[in-house]
Order: structure tokens, then sequence, then C-alpha cells
């Protein structure tokens, strides 16, 4: 691309010269072809300085002063190689004057300051637009890094709170305590693939919850009863894995097991008018902080955080009291 646009600047620069400020002969024809190759010699040389003393590096100030000074030493150059060709092909010198020679010098000057003006903008874009992508690579590799502490942070919690449930089971019903195990380690191999993707299809988290609340309801037996209600257009969209766990998990644990006579959790997701999905889990208990705000706690917090991170701001997560009950509701988009 350098090269092409060298010939094809400088062919353009010396056909408007020669149109409009020659005679169109064929001597004045010879000599701007000449001229296209020693400025295009110049110039290159002039680019072989700036990598070479790493001018590129330099600060703004610095570089108009390089292209200022190293343009006149270049129009400088060119004049004498414009006065040899004259020579060569006119067969004299053409006279010059001390005013057309300034003259020269000076007009040479500002077309060489172009050309190394627009050499500088080129490279100072493309650098700007590196340091932009390395950036962009590095908040990319931040983000992930702190999306994989975030699924970290779960498996220790969700792990704690299903042995303990199993602790309870072994000696009140071992057969149930059996199955628990078996159920435990159907979510654990789940689990340990639903690492590896940063989202998930909607249906893999919601047989997630399934098998976490069969798991709990082998503890809690009647105190627990749940339900689901997920329109078909919810599996379309994707969902960061165990974000739905986590936040039943939170229902059982700080509100069914609170409550003497139990309680429910139902979970339901259907599609916004604005294509967006809005999931809902309503459970049995009060959230004593009340009032429609963004959602506290440990496992809200981790779940709040990683909608954010994989979604932005186009995903949010509510926690509100609703009819007597705990309403969690999270909204994210169709793609991202």
């Amino acid at each position: 691309m350098y090269w092409i646009v060298q010939l094809c600047g400088w062919l353009l620069y010396f056909s408007v010269n020669f149109f409009f400020f020659y005679k169109p002969t064929l001597k004045d024809a010879l000599f701007h072809v000449l001229l296209i190759p020693s400025v295009m010699a110049l110039t290159h040389g002039f680019r072989y300085f700036i990598i070479k003393k790493g001018w590129l590096q330099k600060n703004i100030a610095a570089q108009i002063i390089i292209v200022a000074l190293c343009s006149l030493l270049l129009s400088f150059l060119f004049l004498v190689i414009q006065w040899v060709f004259n020579i060569l092909v006119f067969g004299a010198s053409g006279g010059l004057t001390m005013v057309s020679f300034f003259t020269s010098l000076f007009n040479f000057w500002f077309v060489f300051f172009v050309w190394g003006i627009l050499y500088f903008s080129f490279h100072y874009v493309v650098n700007y637009r590196k340091t932009e992508i390395e950036q962009l690579k590095m908040q990319a590799a931040l983000k992930e890094a702190e999306l994989h502490k975030l699924k970290m942070q779960l498996n220790p919690h969700f792990m704690f709170n299903a042995m303990n449930s199993i602790r309870a089971l072994v000696d009140e019903n071992p057969q149930k305590a059996k199955q628990a195990v078996t159920q435990l380690a159907n979510i654990l191999r789940q689990t340990l693939n639903l690492e590896k993707n940063k989202v998930i299809p909607f249906s893999d988290e919601i047989n997630l919850v399934h098998d976490y609340l069969s798991l709990e309801k082998t503890r809690y037996e009647n105190r627990l009863l749940y339900s689901f209600d997920i329109s078909d257009e919810a599996y379309s969209y994707k969902i960061p894995p165990m974000i739905l766990q986590t936040l039943v998990e939170n229902a059982v644990k700080h509100g069914i097991s609170k409550l003497t006579e139990g309680g429910t959790i139902s979970i339901r997701a259907k599609q916004l008018a604005d294509k967006k999905l809005q999931i809902q889990i309503l459970n049995s208990g009060m959230y004593v902080e009340g009032g429609e705000r963004p959602a506290s706690g440990y496992g809200i917090q981790n779940s709040r955080s990683r909608l954010q991170l994989v979604f932005g701001a186009e995903a949010d997560l509510f926690i509100t009291n609703e009819s007597g009950k705990v309403q969690t509701l999270i909204t994210l988009p169709l793609t991202i």
C-alpha cells in the first residue's frame, strides 16, 4: 500500500504540475518522468530514517520539528536534482535567480512537509488503533478473569449447601441419601461442563435448577414446593451458567428454610416487548430491606456482577417484595 500511494500521489502531483505550468512537449514530459523516481527515492530515504531512528515514537511536537527540518533538506536536494535534470534535458541551467531559488525551495519544502505530516499521521492513526485493540484485549482478559473468579466462588458455596442437605438425610433416610448423592453427582457433572462456557442455552440452566430443587426436596419434603412456567421464546436465549441456580439456592436458604411451614418457589420466564428475556423467581419469605432497589447479598451480588460483565448495561437484576413474597427479576438481551 505504501508503494501504491507513493506512486499514485507523485504521479498526480507531477501530472497537475505538467499540464498547468509547462508546455506539453516531449522534453517537458521527459523532465517530469525523471523527477518522479527521484522524488520517490528522496521520500523513501526519509522514511528509512524515520523508521531507523525511531522518530515515530517521539511526541507530536518533536515529530513536527523533524518533518520541518527534513523537508527543508529534501527540498534543497530536490532542487539540485531538478537543476541537474534541467541541464541534461534542456542543455541549460535555466538561470535560477536568488528569488526564484528561495521561492522554489519554499514550494518544495511545503510539498515535502505535507508528505511527512501525512506519513506521520497515518502511523499515528494505526498506532492509536493498535493501542485501542490492545486495551480492548486487556479489558476482555480482565473480564474473563473476573468471570472465572466469580464462577470459582459459586462451586464451594453450592457444594457446602448440597453436602449439608445430604448429611441431614444420612441417618434419617439412607435410601433418600443415596438418591441425593446420585442427584448431586449429576449436578456436578453438569457444572463441570458449564464452566467451560461464558453463556449456555437457557434450557441447560433450567435443567440444572430442576436437578437442584429435586435434591433439596429430598431434605425439605413437603415444606418445599416448586413450579416452572417457561415460555417457548425463552429457550432462544443464553444465560451465564449457574445464575438461576444461585438465586434459587438463595431463595431456599434465606426463604424456605426459615419458615416452619415451608413455602413455594415459582420460576417464570417470558419474552418482553423489547425482545429482552424476563426471568422471575417468586419465593415465600420477606426481603427485609424492602423497596424496589438493586439486590444485595453474596449470591445476588455475584449474579448481578456476572450479568453485567457478560451483557453490560443491557442486563440487570432486582429484588423486591411482591404480594407477601420475595420477587427476583432478571432481564437480559437476546444476543451478546
